[in-house]
């Protein structure tokens, strides 16, 4: 996801353009170095491991990823290249809708695994995930012509509406589930006395936690970002600037936490 549309132009002034340019280039350039082969890892720890099954909704948010920074890496290039423009603005659709599809798809198997277990484990089996999954990518290859046509077509306003409306519908459902999920934890279980140490759900607790900060962080600076866009018709670099880097940034957080849970980021297990 990027301000920058070839051959566009909007009421900033060149400098604005400018800094708003460099910005970009720095972000998606930290996030292809390090977020390609972070994903790369992960799509190999779980098609080598014995949970494809249970990560099913992992290796698939881990595939988008990888499909966002060729997205980044088509935008750093098409300054130089410009044949590869379209593909630049056709893939920002796994960015605006996959990775908050798929995570969102993560949050709400969290809360019917706590919240309602006996549901979660009737529509455990593969084939529902694979099913969620297929029309995860149809809905995000939809949203990726759609960024393709408002994007080559310099319709701004469109564009900030896509990405506005969807990380607003993203943001509640994966609030409402984390909150529903961090309350269950905190309460009691059957047969557990109040005050009773229970170190995996505690560790759940904040993991939850965690994971419920960061979307804050990703979607609130975001949505603000698509507000001020939309009301001055604009990219202004005071509103979209920590936005960007915010939900750009916020993730690797969920690649972070899975590698720690796996056991494979040695300084960050518990001993």
């Amino acid at each position: 996801m990027n301000s920058t549309t070839p051959g566009a132009s909007t009421n900033s002034t060149a400098p604005s353009r400018l800094q708003l340019r460099n910005l970009e280039m720095c972000v998606f350039s930290i996030n292809l170095l390090f977020g390609l082969p972070t994903h790369s890892y992960i799509i190999w720890l779980i098609i080598t491991g014995s949970g494809v099954a249970s990560e099913f909704f992992n290796l698939n948010l881990s595939v988008c990823e990888i499909g966002v920074c060729l997205d980044h890496l088509f935008f750093i290039l098409f300054h130089w290249i410009s044949v590869l423009a379209p593909l630049a603005l056709l893939l920002q659709g796994l960015g605006i809708t996959g990775r908050p599809l798929f995570q969102c798809l993560m949050c709400v198997e969290r809360y019917l695994a706590v919240v309602h277990p006996v549901t979660f484990l009737k529509y455990k089996p593969l084939r529902y995930r694979v099913i969620c999954c297929t029309a995860a990518w149809i809905i995000t290859l939809g949203s990726c012509l759609v960024c393709l046509i408002t994007l080559m077509t310099y319709n701004i306003n469109a564009h900030a509406w896509l990405f506005l409306l969807q990380f607003l519908l993203f943001f509640f459902i994966q609030l409402f589930c984390l909150v529903a999920v961090l309350r269950a934890l905190k309460q009691s279980g059957p047969g557990e006395r109040r005050g009773e140490e229970n170190h995996m759900k505690r560790r759940a607790f904040y993991l939850i936690l965690i994971t419920t900060v960061n979307m804050v962080i990703a979607y609130v600076p975001i949505i603000i970002s698509g507000v001020s866009i939309i009301l001055k018709n604009e990219y202004d670099l005071t509103f979209w600037g920590p936005g960007l880097v915010c939900f750009s940034l916020a993730g690797f957080v969920q690649p972070v936490l899975y590698l720690h849970r796996t056991g494979k980021l040695s300084c960050l297990s518990s001993s």
